[in-house]
């Protein structure tokens, strides 16, 4: 079987698992049901790329890891990772995600934090099923996730916030969870040098990823997500951090709109233009490739099993498909 139909059955059991771990519980059952619960459903079912369910089966492929517990490992990294989309759209205020109303636009902020917290504890039950040993590492990462998130919470509006600490946000919230995925894929295969290499190549992937998310902000081709809404939410984005730059006439105009409580379409549509005939695009490209180079180079001697080449397959294509839409955009 290829390495594609093996990912695609995977994949088709990890969605089934998924959704059995989201069942209403009896106990907590009313004339309204398991609103928490339900709140996970409305996030989690039938949406999402389901990136780190991807990497945990590239990477055990890599170690050669048992199968058994990778659909629950797999289970586990998608619900850590929906709790702390159901955090951040609290956070941030957050209407619509993947198209959708956003669980606190539907049913408030109080089911929407509360929920999270129910995914962390549904996933941690689940490793520690697995492997009583999983939880210390995931413990870890949910509590670096939270200080990456409060950190972006603090950056906001901040023009002149320095790149290193842009950076530390991007691994924090990203990078660190695909840097566990191949953390735990590698724990359970006994390999405690992958589990090192594995959680740098996440990390630099986390942050390239990121980064291309930036660019696709500017770009326009997020799905789902309007062109700009960084400049819009005040949020402090590598093309909008070295624009910033290279224009310090264009800093004064961008500060000068976050004054205001709304700005115009009009504005942020003038702003990121501005924003790309500047030439930051290219520059934000050239460090994705970078935090790429990085990531495959922390591979070492894994770099030749099938999975990681289908990693490093997966990086690359990330960097083509985001350069091309700066080059058509620029």
């Amino acid at each position: 079987m290829d390495l594609a139909r093996e990912m695609n059955d995977f994949l088709g059991n990890v969605e089934q698992a998924l959704a059995a771990s989201l069942v209403d519980d009896p106990s907590a059952t009313h004339q309204q049901g398991d609103i928490l619960m339900e709140a996970g459903r409305h996030l989690c079912l039938g949406e999402g790329k389901r990136v780190r369910p991807r990497l945990v089966r590239l990477f055990a492929g890599a170690v050669r890891a048992p199968s058994a517990p990778l659909v629950d490992l797999a289970v586990a990294s998608e619900l850590i990772h929906s709790a702390s989309l159901l955090h951040d759209d609290v956070v941030d205020g957050g209407m619509f995600r993947r198209g959708r109303p956003t669980v606190n636009a539907v049913r408030g902020n109080i089911v929407a934090v509360m929920s999270g917290d129910l995914l962390l504890c549904t996933a941690l039950g689940s490793l520690a099923r697995i492997d009583p040993a999983l939880c210390p590492d995931a413990i870890a990462l949910v509590a670096e996730m939270t200080r990456a998130a409060i950190a972006e919470v603090e950056a906001r509006g901040n023009l002149s916030l320095p790149l290193e600490q842009l950076r530390f946000i991007q691994e924090g919230k990203t990078g660190s969870l695909f840097g566990w995925c191949g953390v735990a894929a590698a724990h359970l295969a006994g390999q405690p040098e992958a589990r090192r290499r594995f959680d740098l190549f996440g990390r630099h992937l986390g942050v390239a990823f990121q980064i291309a998310d930036d660019i696709r902000d500017v770009t326009g081709a997020e799905k789902g997500k309007p062109q700009y809404a960084d400049l819009l939410s005040r949020t402090p984005s590598m093309p909008v951090l070295l624009a910033v730059s290279r224009d310090e006439g264009l800093r004064r105009r961008i500060k000068d709109a976050w004054a205001f409580t709304s700005i115009a379409p009009e504005k942020v549509r003038e702003l990121g233009l501005t924003v790309i005939a500047t030439g930051a695009l290219d520059e934000a490209v050239e460090r994705m490739h970078v935090e790429i180079d990085a990531a495959i180079a922390a591979l070492g001697p894994w770099a030749s099993e099938p999975a990681a080449a289908e990693l490093i397959s997966w990086a690359h294509q990330l960097a083509a498909s985001v350069q091309g839409q700066a080059r058509k955009t620029a």
